[in-house]
């Protein structure tokens, strides 16, 4: 037999605006979760978002413990000390092309409440049964009083289930099972090699930049105190990309492509999936007559950040060249794990060197 006696822990927020703010918002999270289970079928988290404060708050839903629904990163799973791997989905998100669907608004003194499954994302087979960890992502892409994206750290404590028997890996749940691995269109085929390799190119040149200029002032506003050797062997990595069983495809067998979302990668095979706003993208070269950086629509830049998080193994902390500037220089730990860091960083290097 096993208990399936649930652990409620309240989890106070200790919050920072990346930008200054009237007033920093408060909230409580609270998770509920087995604290033993047979299966990891079992292991049914919920978590109870409120706002304590006296105005509403928007968040950006995914990738935090607000978004029940697409199979991102919501925790960081371990089990004695060693991370299970996280093979559900990352995104490549356009914050202009967003629809209120992706946000949570919790009205002050409000409470919203979010059922996850989590055996499908994690690789729980490869650690084995026992106690395993398990650590909200605390970091939220709010709207601020500026109509603008603010980084939102939450201090949030950990909690533990003992898993006793069945650890067996799960699939994530495919919605078109007759959806083809690869595009079938030959314009977007088209479409998707040019920018593949312009999103090598990219990183070429944003690689050679950093070898040639240092932690300069561009370099710091992306990435603090990173490393130059940190950022290097992640555009490294997208530039030597060279695999043969990884796909570009045109299709969503797996319904992400919701409101926003350009691209994803399915972390389990590093298969790349576009959605239909990919294809209104421009070409890099537009970045010198035609779209500035902020805009963040260049489809090298998109396959960029894409091929990071298949190579390098890069989070989704949240979206736009502001916001990412923002991480840079208050949490570069975390700008250098933000795929989209690298992808407006890549296309600031090429607008200031080549045009």
């Amino acid at each position: 037999m096993f208990s399936l006696a649930l652990i409620t822990l309240a989890l106070t927020s200790v919050v920072s605006f990346a930008t200054p703010a009237k007033r920093a918002p408060a909230l409580e999270i609270s998770l509920s979760a087995p604290t033993s289970v047979h299966s990891i079928d079992d292991i049914k988290v919920t978590a109870a978002v409120t706002n304590t404060g006296s105005e509403a708050i928007k968040v950006l839903k995914y990738g935090t413990v607000l978004d029940g629904n697409m199979p991102t990163r919501s925790f960081t799973v371990s089990k004695d000390g060693v991370l299970a791997d996280f093979v559900g989905i990352k995104l490549s998100v356009d914050m202009n092309e967003i629809g209120e669907e992706a946000f949570v608004t919790i009205p002050a003194g409000e409470t919203v409440t979010v059922d996850h499954e989590v055996a499908p994302l994690y690789n729980f087979e490869s650690l084995g049964t026992g106690m395993y960890t398990f650590e909200p992502v605390t970091t939220f892409q709010i709207i601020g009083d500026d109509a603008k994206p603010n980084a939102f750290e939450v201090s949030a404590a950990s909690f533990k289930v003992d898993v006793k028997h069945d650890v067996a890996a799960r699939e994530l749940k495919v919605l078109d099972k007759r959806a083809k691995n690869a595009c079938t269109s030959s314009s977007y085929t088209s479409f998707i090699s040019s920018s593949y390799s312009e999103g090598k190119t990219l990183a070429s040149i944003a690689s050679s930049y950093v070898a040639s200029n240092g932690a300069n002032s561009l370099f710091k506003s992306y990435f603090g105190s990173t490393s130059t050797s940190t950022v290097r062997n992640v555009l490294n990595n997208v530039a030597n990309e060279n695999s043969s069983s990884r796909t570009l495809n045109c299709s969503d067998p797996y319904g992400a492509c919701t409101s926003g979302v350009i691209a994803y990668t399915v972390i389990s095979t590093t298969n790349v999936y576009f959605c239909s706003l990919f294809y209104s993208e421009v070409t890099t070269s537009k970045l010198c007559s035609g779209t500035s950086v902020a805009s963040r629509n260049i489809r090298g830049g998109t396959v960029l950040h894409e091929l990071t998080h298949a190579t390098s193994g890069t989070v989704d902390v949240g979206y736009g060249c502001s916001y990412d500037q923002s991480l840079g220089s208050s949490s570069p730990s975390q700008a250098a794990k933000n795929a989209d860091n690298y992808n407006c960083f890549a296309t600031q290097v090429y607008a200031s060197t080549q045009c």
